[in-house]
């Protein structure tokens, strides 16, 4: 057998065994959507008194398709924390790309310490807020 040949034999087996381990670690996770998408006012950071909206919708990435269950379980506990960091933000942080980072790092945080607490184990791996509205 040609040398040459022999080489990308190996280069094509060892990216097909790389490939199939990718796919094999996509399918550790799920995905769980809080429906209805949450709604909630904030105040506006101007001299007069006046509110804001936003829209979010968010996904949680678990670590095991078995754990969608459990947060679905608590996911009325995981929303009100969700709709209390969204709706004491500042219209900057709201209306910033860098300000919607943090709020989502806030509620990922938040999520997992709330998850620690009911079950011994954060479960949540990511949040992601999959449509984000202001006005």
């Amino acid at each position: 057998m040609n040398p040459q040949r022999w080489l990308t034999n190996i280069v094509l087996i060892l990216s097909l065994t790389t490939l199939s381990v990718g796919i094999a670690r996509a399918q550790d996770v799920a995905y769980y959507g809080f429906e209805p998408d949450i709604i909630t006012n904030f105040v506006k950071d101007k001299d007069e008194y006046r509110l804001g909206f936003i829209r979010v919708a968010v996904e949680v990435m678990v670590d095991n398709p078995k754990n969608v269950s459990v947060v679905e379980h608590h996911a009325p506990l995981i929303r009100d924390a969700f709709i209390q960091i969204l709706s004491t933000a500042s219209e900057h942080q709201i209306k910033t790309m860098t300000g919607r980072d943090q709020l989502r790092l806030k509620c990922f945080e938040r999520a997992q310490e709330l998850m620690t607490q009911e079950t011994g184990n954060p479960v949540i791996k990511q949040v992601i807020f999959t449509k984000y509205l202001y006005q």
